[in-house]
């Protein structure tokens, strides 16, 4: 008999294998599916245990030492998650594949990850580059480069209006957050996305949306044809009047004529001595109508363009 109060050796046995692949099931739910053989040597499992269990099939061999327990089917985050387990320790999803994360585009192609690892594992497309601490971050449970490293490695080999609409995107759902942008722009110095990040930021700074269509169309201009040049101020109060657009710097002053503000005589004649008077206080005013921008956007900007660069 065992003493008393003592469990039997068998019995004692089976509630650790028990425990343990009670904490396999739940670190594999956690990991959407997935484990990493280190986790599994972490857990108590040894080299002979993890191939027997191979061999009878309790574990499906996804990437060299990652591994799904059982016969569970994995959804796409699955298979990220596992390209980033494969990738070493300090790996991270990125480039496109973080952006499919963030919800930023759509998901295909093969697994994009920062990491250590060794290249030529089937579907990951593996990068080499350094990560500060606060360029990483985890979604999902998923480690992750930020949004703002994301869109600085996605400017490395997208087109700038295919990155414009990630931009945008990002700033739709709120993600955008312009200090982290010029933060890792500025420990990018000298790769190619660098400008194309710093002409976006300096577009979405303006207000995605104003009061009028025509301050709407405006700024559809400004981003399509004066995007690397400073950002106007919108909507600001000088002398006592609010203005459409404004570049302090060069003192410039654009306002949008509208026949539905200033179709009749006494808004013409106010709008006219109001510029006068800015023009007595050192300011360069510009009216604009939606026929110019419509019709004559080249005209317009490079006037604009000369007034700001000269």
């Amino acid at each position: 008999m065992e003493p008393k109060g003592q469990e039997p050796p068998d019995r004692e046995r089976r509630k650790r294998l028990l425990k343990r692949e009670r904490a396999i099931v739940a670190l594999a739910q956690r990991q959407h599916g997935v484990v990493a053989r280190r986790q599994l040597e972490t857990l108590g499992l040894g080299s002979e245990a993890i191939k027997s269990r191979l061999r009878s099939g309790r574990l499906q061999a996804l990437h060299r030492g990652v591994y799904v327990p059982g016969h569970r089917r994995l959804h796409r985050r699955g298979f990220w998650m596992a390209a980033v387990l494969a990738c070493g320790e300090a790996a991270v999803l990125s480039h496109r594949s973080a952006a499919a994360l963030w919800g930023l585009v759509g998901a295909w192609g093969p697994v994009d990850v920062t990491g250590r690892g060794k290249p030529g594992r089937q579907g990951i497309r593996l990068h080499y580059g350094r990560l500060r601490p606060e360029e990483r971050t985890v979604r999902d449970r998923i480690p992750v480069t930020t949004v703002a490293r994301t869109l600085l490695d996605l400017a490395d080999a997208m087109d700038e209006e295919r990155l414009r609409r990630v931009f945008e995107e990002a700033d739709r759902l709120n993600l955008l957050q312009r200090a982290a942008l010029e933060r890792v722009c500025e420990r990018g110095v000298g790769r190619r996305g660098v400008g194309v990040c710093r002409r976006l930021i300096a577009s979405l700074t303006m207000a995605p949306r104003t009061r009028t269509p025509l301050e709407d169309r405006f700024i559809d201009f400004y981003r399509q044809h004066l995007s690397d040049l400073p950002v106007p101020h919108t909507n600001v109060s000088i002398l006592d009047r609010e203005v459409d657009a404004y570049w302090p710097e060069h003192r410039l002053v654009i306002e949008m004529d509208s026949w539905e503000f200033h179709g009749h005589r006494a808004a013409f004649e106010n709008d006219r001595a109001r510029d006068t008077a800015m023009k007595v206080a050192g300011y360069n005013v510009i009216r604009l109508t939606y026929r110019r921008l419509k019709m004559e956007p080249d005209a317009v900007a490079a006037q604009i363009r000369r007034l700001l660069t000269d």
